[in-house]
C-alpha cells in the first residue's frame, strides 16, 4: 500500500454550506493563522483554547468524521488542583463539533482517577471579524467597531463598519455546571466523581446583515442537518460505480462525496437547484469558471448540477459596463463574495466579472445540459442569457476586432490574468518573463470555436436554421484563422497565446491540451500534439505539467508554472479521447489516479507538484491546496467518462459508448446512469486487450450503442 500524503497536515476543516471552520489538529484556533469560524466570507471565531485550570489539555486524536463533524480526543497533562495534583492520563475529554449552519459543540470529561477531582474547565474565545481575504493573506487589518455582552448566560460580540454588519452568540447549554464569563473567558466549576462523565454543549449562532444562523441544539446525538439531507440525497440520485478495482470505486466515491458537500442551494421559479461551490475552505462561495467545469465533469454523474450552475450563473450574467468590476453586458461572473470589503466596496466581488472563458464555457454547458437532460424549458429559459452571452464574446470578448477573444482587467483590484491559469506569474514566455494584457489564450480560442457550434445546435431545436447556419460559419472561420496564427510549426504544437502586439507567445504549456477537448486542432496535427504533451518536460509520469520544465520560469511547486492539475488534465484526456488517442487518455488516468492512491482517502487536491514520478517517492502537495476542490473532484468522474467513451444525446433517447479499459482497470459497473428521463446500468469488461459492454439494466426509452472511431 503506497505511503499516505496528508494535505495541508495539522489542520481539521469541516463546513455546512457557507459555514466553515478551520481549526489545528487539536481544536484550538490561532488567530495570527489562517483558521477559524467563517460566515459568509467573515471570520466570527479568531481565538479558541480549551484548557483545564489553565493547563491546555493533550491530544490523544482528532479527525473529521464527515465534512460536517469533527471529533477531538484529549487527556489532561499533570495537573495542579487546590487540594492535590491530578497525575497527567486521569481524564478523557471529548469533543465534538458540527457545522450546522452555525456550529454546535459536545465537550465531555470522564474521570478515571480513583478520586473526585475538582477544576475549572476554561474556553478562551476572541472574535476579530476579519475579511476572508485578510485572513488567508494574513494581513489582519480591524476597520470597524466590537462590542461584546454576557447578559442571561449569553455571550454576544458584535461587529459594525457603516451597512456591514456580524456577530456570534455563544450560549453553553445542557451544562452540567453553570458558566461564569471573565478576562475573555467562560469558566465552568466542575466536579466529577470517579468513573462518571460531566458534559456541556455548546451553540455558536452566527449574525449576518438580519440573517442567523443557528445551529441545532440537539446534544450528543448525530445531528441530521439540512446539508446532510441535501447531500444524501445527491448521493441517492448520483451514478453509482462497482470495480473489482477497489481503489477505483474508493476514489470515485469519494468525488462524489466532496461533490456533496461543496453543493450551493439555487433557487429559480420557485423550483431548488444545486451548484457546486469552488472547494474548502476558501472557495465557498458562487464561483463562474469552477462551478462550470465541475458540472461539466460531473455531468454523467448528476447532470443537475449543470441546471443549477446554469441557472445561477444567469441570474447574476452583468448587464452593464463597470470597470471596477470589470462586469460588461451579457458577461458571466467569476466570484461572488459576501465580505466586509466587498460589502464597503474596497474589492469588487458583488460580483467580480474577471474572467475571459466563463461566459464562453457557459454556452457549452448550456449545450451539454441538454444532451444530458433533453429538457426544452431549461433551453427556453436560457434563452436570454444564451443571446446576452453569444452577444458578449463578439462585442466585448474580441474588443480590438482582430477575431481573437482576449483579455484586459480595467479594474484596480482586478486579476491580471482572467483564464483558468488566473496567478499573476502564470502566463510567461519561452525565456520565463511575464506577458503583459491583453493577452489572447489559445484554449480561450478553442471555447469560442466549440461554444458557436453548439449554439448553432440549440438554434436548430429552436428551428432558426438560419442563425444556426451563422454559427456554423463563424466557428469555421475561426477555425482557419486560428490554425493560421497559433500553430508553430518548429514546435508541433500550438503556442500559449497572442501577446499585446499580436505575436505568438511560443511558451510550451498544458493550454493546447484543451484544443483537443473544444475540437479545434485538425486531424492531421493532432499526433504532433499528442507527442509533445507526452514529452519529458511536460509529462512528470503523474499529469501534464502546467508549463515546459524547459521554461527557466518552471517551478514544480509554484501555483500554476509547472504544478499538476487534476482538472486540467482530466480536460487534456478527454481531449484524447476525442481524436482516438484511447491510451494516451488512459494514459493520464493512470497517473491521476496512481497520484490519488497517495492522498488520503484518495482525494484529490487542487494541485500537486510537478515533479518527477520514481519508483522511490510520491506526489508532493502544493501548500495551501483547497481540499476537498470541486474540479478536482470532478477529475475523477471526468476521468472514468473519458475511459468509457459516454456521449448522450437524451433528446434522441440515445447513449454512446465507446470503452476501452486498461490493464489496471480490467471491469467497472455503472448504475442509475440519467440520461433524460431515463435510467441504464452498464457492465465492461476486458477479454483480452478488448473491451466488452453490455446492458445490465434499462428504465425508461434509451438505446444504447457503441461509436467506431
Amino acid at each position: 500500500m503506497p505511503t499516505k500524503v496528508t494535505v495541508n497536515p495539522g489542520l481539521i476543516t469541516i463546513n455546512d454550506g457557507s459555514s466553515f471552520l478551520v481549526t489545528a489538529s487539536d481544536g484550538s484556533i490561532d488567530e495570527n493563522l489562517p483558521q477559524g469560524f467563517f460566515v459568509w466570507d467573515t471570520r466570527l471565531i479568531s481565538y479558541y483554547e480549551i484548557s483545564l485550570n489553565r493547563y491546555r489539555l493533550s491530544l490523544l486524536a482528532s479527525s473529521n468524521i464527515t465534512h460536517h463533524n469533527a471529533l477531538y480526543q484529549f487527556t489532561n497533562p499533570q495537573l495542579p488542583t487546590i487540594n492535590s495534583s491530578l497525575p497527567p492520563g486521569s481524564l478523557l475529554v471529548t469533543v465534538g463539533r458540527d457545522i450546522v449552519e452555525g456550529m454546535h459543540e459536545d465537550i465531555d470529561i470522564t474521570n478515571y482517577h480513583n478520586e473526585v477531582v475538582k477544576f475549572q474547565l476554561m474556553l478562551a474565545v476572541r472574535s476579530d471579524f476579519a475579511d476572508i481575504f485578510d485572513v488567508k493573506s494574513q494581513q489582519i487589518l480591524t476597520r470597524g467597531e466590537t462590542e461584546t455582552r454576557w447578559e442571561n448566560g449569553l455571550l454576544t460580540t458584535e461587529y459594525r463598519n457603516g451597512s456591514f454588519f456580524r456577530g456570534i452568540v455563544i450560549e453553553p447549554v445542557c451544562a452540567s455546571s453553570q458558566p461564569r464569563y471573565a478576562n475573555g473567558r467562560l469558566m465552568f466549576d466542575v466536579a466529577i466523581a470517579p468513573g462518571k462523565t460531566w458534559h456541556t454543549c455548546i451553540n455558536f449562532t452566527a449574525l449576518a446583515d438580519g440573517n442567523v444562523f443557528k445551529p441545532q441544539d440537539t446534544c450528543a446525538v448525530p445531528h441530521n442537518t439540512k446539508a446532510g439531507k441535501v447531500r444524501d440525497e445527491f448521493l441517492t440520485n448520483a451514478t453509482k460505480l462497482r470495480s473489482s478495482n477497489a481503489e477505483i470505486a474508493e476514489y470515485y466515491q469519494q468525488a462524489i462525496v466532496d461533490m456533496g458537500a461543496l453543493r450551493i442551494e439555487v433557487y429559480d421559479n420557485g423550483h431548488q437547484f444545486w451548484m457546486p461551490a469552488a472547494g474548502i475552505p476558501w472557495f465557498v462561495a458562487v464561483f463562474g469558471r469552477d462551478s462550470i467545469i465541475a458540472s461539466l465533469q460531473a455531468i454523467a454523474v448528476y447532470h443537475e448540477f449543470a441546471r443549477g450552475t446554469l441557472l445561477k450563473l444567469a441570474q447574476l450574467q452583468a448587464t452593464e459596463l463597470d470597470d471596477w468590476q470589470d462586469a460588461q453586458p451579457g458577461k458571466i461572473l467569476h466570484e461572488l463574495r459576501r465580505d466586509e470589503l466587498t460589502t464597503l466596496n474596497l474589492l469588487p466581488y458583488k460580483p467580480y466579472y474577471g474572467t475571459v472563458d466563463t461566459t464562453i464555457l457557459w454556452i457549452v454547458t448550456l449545450a451539454e445540459a441538454y444532451n444530458w437532460n433533453a429538457d426544452l424549458s431549461m433551453l427556453d429559459e436560457c434563452r436570454a442569457p444564451l443571446e446576452k452571452a453569444l452577444s458578449w464574446i463578439d462585442k466585448y470578448g474580441d474588443f480590438d476586432g482582430d477575431g481573437f477573444v482576449e483579455y484586459l482587467t480595467r479594474s484596480s483590484k482586478g486579476l491580471r490574468n482572467q483564464a483558468w491559469k488566473d496567478s499573476g506569474d502564470s502566463i510567461v514566455y519561452p525565456n520565463g518573463q511575464l506577458v503583459e494584457p491583453p493577452i489572447a489564450l489559445c484554449e480561450v480560442q478553442g471555447y469560442v470555436y466549440d461554444a458557436w457550434l453548439r449554439a448553432a445546435l440549440i438554434y436548430e431545436v429552436w428551428g432558426e436554421k438560419e442563425q444556426a447556419k451563422k454559427l456554423r460559419q463563424k466557428a469555421e472561420s475561426l477555425y482557419q484563422r486560428f490554425n493560421d496564427r497559433f500553430w508553430m510549426e518548429s514546435e508541433g504544437f500550438y503556442c500559449l497565446g497572442l501577446d499585446d502586439k499580436k505575436q505568438q507567445i511560443q511558451s510550451i504549456t498544458s493550454n493546447p491540451g484543451h484544443l483537443l477537448w473544444s475540437g479545434i486542432v485538425p486531424q492531421e496535427r493532432a499526433k504532433k500534439v499528442v507527442n509533445r504533451l507526452f514529452q519529458p518536460d511536460m509529462w512528470c509520469g503523474w499529469g501534464v505539467r502546467t508549463l515546459s520544465a524547459q521554461n527557466p520560469a518552471y517551478n514544480p511547486i509554484s501555483y500554476q508554472r509547472g504544478s499538476v492539475w487534476p482538472h486540467d488534465n482530466s480536460i487534456i484526456a478527454a481531449g484524447l479521447k476525442k481524436y482516438g488517442y484511447h491510451e494516451e487518455a488512459n494514459r493520464i488516468a493512470e497517473g491521476i489516479f496512481a497520484a490519488a492512491s497517495y492522498f488520503q482517502s484518495g482525494r484529490m487536491p487542487e494541485l500537486f507538484a510537478g515533479i518527477e514520478r520514481q519508483e522511490n517517492n510520491f506526489p508532493v502537495p502544493y501548500p495551501d491546496a483547497n481540499i476537498p476542490q470541486a474540479w478536482a473532484a470532478g477529475s475523477i468522474l471526468l476521468l472514468i467518462r473519458t475511459i468509457l467513451g459516454l456521449e448522450a444525446d437524451a433528446p434522441q433517447r440515445k447513449l454512446k459508448v465507446q470503452p476501452s479499459l486498461p490493464k489496471w482497470l480490467s471491469d467497472l459497473e455503472l448504475t442509475n446512469l440519467s440520461v433524460g428521463d431515463a435510467t441504464v446500468g452498464l457492465r465492461f469488461w476486458r477479454e483480452g486487450k478488448q473491451t466488452q459492454w453490455e446492458v445490465t439494466n434499462n428504465t425508461g426509452e434509451l438505446q444504447v450503442e457503441l461509436t467506431h472511431q
